[in-house]
């Protein structure tokens, strides 16, 4: 989605702008993308930027993320390019509840019905009002068809299928059930530790110190990136492939880099950018 910045003011305006995460001066964040393999049984299925992974378990596949709607869309199509059935997913996933990562749950679990979604307790009410309720972003171009939470996940929450376990780390501040997850996957024949982080992004118009945008923000901020540095991160995946360089990645993938998405360097010094950033402007607004 990239909405006119002409036509919106305010808030709206520095939200709208925010969620524009083109790979190109050119091309929008829900431009369609075509889905590849990044490791085994690890697959990417989102759009240009908002990102999306289908993990094929012998018990059926794990859905994470589901973008805005348009790219709802195109993951089902994506898992049926790839040879598989989306009526197979079992497990729905969140990162969190903005309208680039949840809109197209709904258009998921359609193709789904029978998949059990999990979300954290404070985004999965929102994800149930269908974006209503957060407390930054407001109006209708941000709200989106309600899905609600089959199992509400704790922090730690283990979530198996298959043979494969994630691990939930419920990772506030960007919203307040911001939620990465961690999980072991094999790379070139070699078992990695790959982190999908949530965010770790500080709006514009996000209040942080004495006034906050939600009560405990700047201490969920806090304990976010100390949990952040603290888990094992080589394959560095994340809500929007801009964060982590997916579609550069893809490239020297594409070129027979065949450990192309295994970057703990690239995790870190993500990082230390994210909580630079943040200080600075907690210091800001806190002079």
């Amino acid at each position: 989605m990239r909405p006119s910045l002409l036509s919106l003011f305010g808030t709206v305006a520095l939200v709208a702008a925010v969620f524009v995460w083109p790979s190109s001066a050119a091309e929008p964040g829900d431009a369609p993308y075509a889905p590849f393999k990044m490791a085994e049984g690890l697959y990417y299925v989102g759009s240009a930027d908002y990102a999306a992974y289908l993990i094929v378990t012998k018990a059926g596949l794990i859905q994470l993320d589901g973008g805005d709607a348009q790219t709802g869309k195109q993951i089902v199509g994506n898992i049926k390019t790839l040879g598989f059935n989306p009526a197979d997913v079992k497990i729905l996933l969140n990162s969190h509840e903005h309208f680039d990562h949840a809109a197209g749950l709904a258009e998921v679990k359609r193709a789904a019905p029978g998949a059990k979604f999990y979300a954290s307790a404070a985004d999965g009410a929102i994800i149930a009002a269908g974006g209503r309720g957060d407390p930054f972003i407001k109006g209708e171009r941000f709200y989106y068809e309600p899905v609600k939470p089959d199992v509400i996940l704790k922090d730690g929450q283990k979530v198996s299928l298959g043979g494969w376990t994630l691990t939930a780390h419920i990772t506030g501040g960007h919203t307040k059930g911001c939620t990465t997850w961690t999980f072991p996957v094999t790379v070139a024949g070699k078992v990695r530790q790959a982190l999908s982080h949530c965010s770790s992004s500080v709006l514009p118009g996000y209040k942080l110190g004495k006034t906050e945008t939600y009560p405990g923000q700047t201490a969920d901020y806090e304990k976010s990136f100390a949990t952040w540095k603290s888990l094992p991160c080589e394959v560095f995946i994340a809500s929007h492939g801009s964060f982590y360089g997916m579609q550069a990645k893809r490239r020297a993938l594409d070129a027979g880099k065949a450990d192309a998405f295994v970057d703990p360097a690239g995790c870190k010094a993500f990082y230390e950018r994210s909580e630079a950033a943040f200080r600075a402007e907690l210091k800001k607004q806190n002079p």
